[in-house]
């Protein structure tokens, strides 16, 4: 089963789920409160975010709690006793030692400089803490059981996993700790978006959803049991102490708003609402390939199998590269990169409102989704025709524009781009060319790869960098697939 007409991918944010991206604050841009005080951070030990799990100090935090902690440099292994309690964690592993049980971490503990940083939720299950994150104010919230609910700076965080009973630990002995929880085979809910009348869920392990519909207000629920929040999601989506947000949605008639919160935990079910203005119908895709998505381009006399019955044609435009990968690089230091994603925007201006045209983009800003993630997407959304725009490199003389095909079905949509890809750019006609790129083989629609000159070369990187040449650029790709389409 495919998906139809889904969601313009800023998610590169699929790096949300298929990048394994570490960010790190700058100082003094984070900060951790524990029982309402904030505590002095070093300027190496400041709150980072490791594969969507916040990352914390473990010094900082043990010591302002009186817990004796000793490091192992040789064996750089932290050790943290309180009476009856033993931690054992070793920088790079991903298992820990409580009171002599292995325990799996989700990440490794790392070391920056001289302080390690362990995962916030570990600290949470082992040292008895109610832990919340505010991705808004990038601020970890600590409170220790005898404080009760702390300062009220963690909002909601008392309805999400503590269920309000001061993390489970009444009624326990001194110098007990409660069995930790393990989470370890709960699916990690990783990015939430909604465009082009769908709504696309990102998560790192497969999943059942269970969706259904309500009245009075109308709205499509999507239960997903055995799942948990990632500790950060994907392109800013909103997520706040209480594991909770929302996305407001202005630009679809159907959607007013799409809610999302830890609804059970037990077993642990996230729930995703859409607020919906009236009755839709919907199509939900789910192959166990990371990606879930409720479609409401659905036509019910057509099985759901077109885009509202609108007729539109669906292009795949695709920016080179991004992220971690700059691609080519100019002789003036500039990455293809940006060429790449300026040009493809400039081309979604000039096509967002032609209505004839569905327009999907594999990324919308500065990441970087896998060539298999690109292919993923061409596919899924049923795309008429795949465009990805790339600059190129090689000899210092070498110039022109180049486009590239694999299968001969895509022969003739490189004719043509080509075309106009010669007339708006002024450069040197390389001709079209075949050559077996992922991109282009792996997709089963007509599928090119635009070369808009050469970055090595002084005089074609001089013109790629002005705007007046993008803009150019971006028009023949707008000319060409019109011709293709036959809407001109």
């Amino acid at each position: 089963m495919k998906k139809k007409s889904l969601v313009t991918l800023m998610f590169g944010w699929l790096l949300l789920f298929v990048m394994a991206q570490t960010g790190h604050a700058a100082s003094g841009s984070t900060s951790i409160y524990l029982d309402g005080q904030a505590l002095a951070l070093p300027q190496n030990g400041q709150v980072q975010n490791v594969n969507g799990n916040v990352m914390i100090p473990i010094r900082v935090v043990a010591e302002e709690l009186g817990f004796d902690v000793n490091y192992e440099k040789k064996t750089r292994t932290v050790t943290i006793k309180q009476p009856g309690t033993t931690l054992i964690l070793v920088v790079n592993q991903t298992t820990a030692s409580v009171n002599g049980s292995e325990i799996k971490l989700p990440v490794a503990p790392k070391l920056a400089q001289d302080t390690t940083l362990v995962p916030m939720r570990f600290v949470s299950e082992q040292m008895g803490l109610q832990v919340a994150w505010d991705n808004t104010a990038k601020a970890a919230y600590l409170t220790t059981p005898s404080s009760g609910s702390g300062s009220g700076n963690t909002g909601n965080a008392g309805s999400g996993n503590d269920s309000g009973n001061g993390n489970g630990t009444d009624g326990e002995q001194p110098g007990t700790v409660m069995p930790p929880v393990d989470t370890s085979h709960l699916a990690n809910v990783t990015g939430i978006a909604f465009d082009n009348n769908s709504l696309m869920i990102a998560v790192d392990k497969n999943v059942t959803p269970n969706v259904f519909t309500m009245s009075g207000p109308e709205r499509l629920v999507i239960d997903l049991p055995q799942a948990q929040f990632a500790e950060t999601l994907a392109n800013g989506a909103p997520l706040d102490a209480s594991k909770s947000g929302s996305l407001e949605i202005t630009d679809y008639p159907d959607v007013s708003k799409v809610r999302y919160a830890l609804f059970s935990n037990n077993p642990s079910t996230v729930r995703i609402v859409l607020d919906l203005n009236h009755k839709v119908n919907y199509q939900l895709v789910n192959e166990n390939d990371g990606l879930i998505f409720v479609n409401l381009n659905t036509d019910p006399s057509q099985g759901g199998g077109t885009s509202g019955g609108s007729g539109k044609k669906t292009v795949v435009l695709d920016a080179g590269h991004g992220g971690s990968d700059p691609g080519a690089i100019s002789v003036t230091k500039k990455k293809e990169k940006d060429f790449n994603l300026a040009v493809v925007l400039k081309v979604k201006e000039l096509l967002q409102n032609d209505p004839n045209i569905n327009l999907v983009l594999t990324r919308e800003s500065d990441t970087y989704p896998t060539l298999s993630d690109r292919v993923k997407i061409a596919e899924n959304v049923k795309a008429d025709i795949f465009i990805s725009v790339h600059a190129n490199s090689g000899s210092a003389s070498a110039s022109g524009v180049e486009t590239y095909y694999t299968r001969a079905a895509s022969l003739d949509l490189a004719k043509v781009m080509h075309k106009h890809l010669v007339q708006v750019s002024g450069l040197a006609d390389r001709k079209v060319r075949t050559q077996s790129l992922h991109v282009t083989r792996e997709t089963t629609m007509p599928a090119v790869l635009l070369e808009c000159g050469y970055l090595s070369n002084k005089n074609d990187d001089a013109l790629l960098a002005t705007d007046a040449y993008r803009s150019k650029v971006a028009q023949g790709i707008v000319d060409g697939i019109k011709e293709y389409l036959g809407l001109q």
